[in-house]
């Protein structure tokens, strides 16, 4: 193999696959990418097998071959030569030379038979969207994926496309949860689909997903009983799913209430942020204090000390007091774009709700000491 790649190409390449390498894997092989050639373009591929990703890059390809690289090597070398036109050439007993100018490295690389071959979607069912439609729903869902291994079907992002009651069209709702909050938006698509679709995707393939979407361009998705397969631009990212049922989340959801909070999203989220400076693993939860127009975020730790910040909103309920984790609060207002936010509250032991049409936030309050 040998190959002609600008170095700006070639490290941006390294960049998108090798943030799903694990340093310390079971079998050596998945610390290295496949580095292989396809006609005028060089593929990179990578594996932790749940989850792979390629890229193919614009390069001059003057002899055809593939390999495997140390990536952690190859990438840090890659990172500290100077600017130009990077030469990558294969030699026997798998030696890989790297050339920039007067700068030479030669690495030791695996055979292409040793790495894992990624599956093949071939003749399935493509579903296309706009990459912003799926990059701005993700926002507004995925910080709610749980973290905890006890609900593992909770690791995980559900994603239901169903054909809509009254149209032509089909709906995609995205849901997070962790138990104690729920993330939930939706959208009308024009998507052509033979099949109504529930999967559940991991947590790291979404993170990888949202590394990699742009404000423009199609996301093309397959959908096989156990894997997705996701092509934006030159990048593939195919992953297993999260086996098992998703909680049915609309039993929680409750029915909208007149008692609400209109506050300036900004301000909010601020003055939340403020609070929780204070806040511990032991005292997590912040007061809220409201009356007519008036809210006041109280934040007291015994050993560290307390925090009172008082802000005007639009409110004409009753004197309530209710408690929430801060992160809750903060992960949702940074994640919204609009001016104002409007937050449906009824009893301290309720749960306040984010609601518009396509949007639906839940979190639980927490019991104030």
């Amino acid at each position: 193999m040998k190959v002609q790649i600008k170095k700006e190409i070639l490290q941006k390449g390294i960049q998108i696959v090798q943030n799903i390498i694990t340093p310390k894997s079971i079998l050596p092989i998945l610390s290295n990418l496949l580095v292989e050639t396809q006609k005028n373009k060089l593929k990179l591929t990578s594996t932790d097998l749940d989850i792979g990703i390629s890229v193919l890059l614009e390069a001059e390809i003057q002899e055809q071959g593939a390999i495997t690289i140390p990536a952690k090597r190859l990438s840090d070398i890659i990172k500290e030569l100077p600017d130009g036109e990077v030469e990558v050439v294969v030699k026997k007993n798998n030696v890989v030379y790297i050339r920039l100018g007067s700068c030479e490295f030669k690495l030791m690389g695996l055979p292409k038979e040793e790495f894992p071959k990624l599956p093949e979607f071939k003749d399935k069912e493509v579903i296309e969207l706009d990459q912003v439609v799926l990059k701005e729903m993700l926002q507004l869902t995925s910080f709610a994926i749980s973290h905890e291994e006890t609900r593992y079907v909770l690791n995980g992002l559900l994603l239901d496309l169903k054909k809509h009651q009254h149209k032509e069209k089909f709906v995609l709702k995205l849901v997070a949860t962790d138990g104690r909050r729920l993330a939930l938006t939706e959208k009308e698509l024009d998507v052509a689909a033979n099949k109504e679709i529930k999967i559940i995707i991991p947590q790291k393939t979404i993170t990888e997903l949202q590394r990699n979407l742009k404000d423009d361009g199609k996301i093309l998705i397959i959908i096989t009983p156990n894997q997705v397969f996701f092509e934006l631009d030159h990048t593939i990212i195919i992953s297993r799913l999260i086996e098992g049922e998703f909680p049915d989340y609309t039993r929680v959801i409750p029915q909208a209430v007149e008692t609400k909070i209109k506050a300036d999203r900004q301000q909010l989220l601020q003055a939340v942020r403020r609070a929780s400076l204070l806040s511990t693993p032991e005292s997590l939860a912040v007061r809220m204090e409201l009356s007519a127009n008036k809210l006041v975020i109280i934040k007291t730790t015994p050993e560290i000390g307390e925090s009172r910040e008082e802000i005007a909103v639009d409110y004409k309920g009753k004197d309530l007091v209710i408690g929430f984790n801060p992160v809750y609060l903060i992960d949702v207002l940074r994640s919204l774009s609009g001016a104002f936010v409007e937050l449906e509250l009824s009893e301290a032991e309720k749960p306040g709700v984010i609601r518009t049409e396509e949007y639906l936030y839940l979190i639980q309050p927490m019991r104030l000491v």
